[in-house]
């Protein structure tokens, strides 16, 4: 193997893996000149760290061999069923990213599933993406798993792992001037750090646009993040990595909230959820009981959103009915009922008096 491409494979897995170790300064003399060289030193080595970022981000050669280093570094899970549902979701969220940014065209995501047994997903450069293993011991909702995925490709959209990557490795990238940019960077594993609080708003703003624009529920994105209230808490000491490479991110109930207010406003003001109940008008609508592996209020979620997707897409006009155990309104179906539940034509009917 030649020296430029030794380099290049050492540096590629520095640049995704999971944990930091700082770079101690050089020590020296502080004179004149010894300063000057520092500053010259340092500069040569930021220009090659840019250039190594943008090699791995930007070249169709880097994207390739940064995805498959990252496949040996983490391993590959294989089922059918979960590859097949990624592929799906990969599908409906680039056409629904397309549909509002075309450059996703430019970079085509690459994605695996790895075999990690914690609960999370990332974007590295490059728009190389994974999911561990282990986030399916805590989600099998589809709409759920998409909200995941969508926020991880609204950092991709806006490049925040090369931003973060350079805010995190930059200091320690000039306080190395006197060695090479490889051995900083080596020295500084990226874990995403260098992401901040605006990056996490606008990743999370982002995926609901598009969700919405896709075939999955709005409402999830709120759920998905009551369902980690419910399993962890309020960013408790030992909750789940997903969607959280800040150290400085948003509260989970933040997160949620956030979501739930875009989903009243979807609806123009008619939709709100509080403590598990639906309400339409400020009106109860209905509490739905734990169901399907979900707590009420994360249900109530989807049916906020399902509401919310029913006045944006003119529906609410049309009569609410019962069709058999599922709530419609219009051709928009509202809430499938199970036995905890009240009855479909009795939520139909209560819908019809307040929509």
């Amino acid at each position: 193997m030649n020296k430029k491409k030794w380099m290049r494979t050492g540096v590629a897995l520095t640049l995704a893996v999971s944990m930091t170790a700082g770079i101690a300064p050089h020590t020296a003399e502080a004179g004149t000149g010894s300063i000057i060289g520092a500053i010259i030193g340092g500069a040569v080595a930021a220009n090659e760290m840019n250039k190594e970022i943008k090699y791995y981000n930007t070249t169709e050669q880097g994207r390739q061999e940064l995805f498959h280093q990252l496949q040996e570094k983490y391993g590959v899970f294989y089922r059918y069923d979960l590859n097949s549902q990624l592929d799906r979701i990969f599908t409906n969220l680039t056409a629904a990213i397309g549909s509002m940014d075309g450059t996703v065209y430019e970079r085509p995501y690459q994605y695996f599933i790895n075999n990690e047994d914690s609960f999370n997903a990332f974007c590295t450069l490059g728009h190389n993406m994974s999911v561990n293993v282990g986030l399916y011991s805590y989600l099998s909702n589809e709409d759920e798993i998409a909200v995941v995925l969508a926020h991880e490709m609204g950092h991709g959209q806006k490049d925040h792992p090369a931003k973060g990557m350079k805010k995190s490795l930059g200091p320690a990238v000039l306080a190395s001037a006197t060695g090479s940019v490889l051995g900083a960077i080596a020295a500084n594993i990226w874990s995403g750090q260098g992401l901040t609080k605006p990056m996490e708003w606008e990743a999370d703003n982002l995926a609901f646009e598009y969700i919405s624009r896709s075939p999955y529920n709005p409402g999830a994105t709120a759920a998905v993040w009551q369902r980690v209230i419910d399993l962890s808490g309020d960013n408790h000491a030992d909750a789940y990595a997903i969607m959280s490479g800040a150290a400085d991110h948003p509260s989970n109930s933040a997160r949620r909230d956030n979501y739930a207010k875009k989903l009243t406003e979807m609806s123009g003001g008619k939709v709100t959820a509080e403590k598990g109940t639906v309400y339409v008008n400020k009106q109860a609508l209905v509490t739905p009981a734990a169901a399907y592996g979900m707590s009420s209020a994360e249900r109530s979620y989807f049916v906020m959103g399902n509401l919310a997707a029913a006045y944006r897409n003119g529906h609410a006009a049309a009569g609410a009915y019962a069709d058999g155990q599922t709530v419609m309104l219009g051709a928009q179906p509202i809430i499938s009922c199970t036995d905890g539940d009240r009855s479909a034509e009795e939520i139909a009917q209560l819908l019809n008096q307040l929509k």
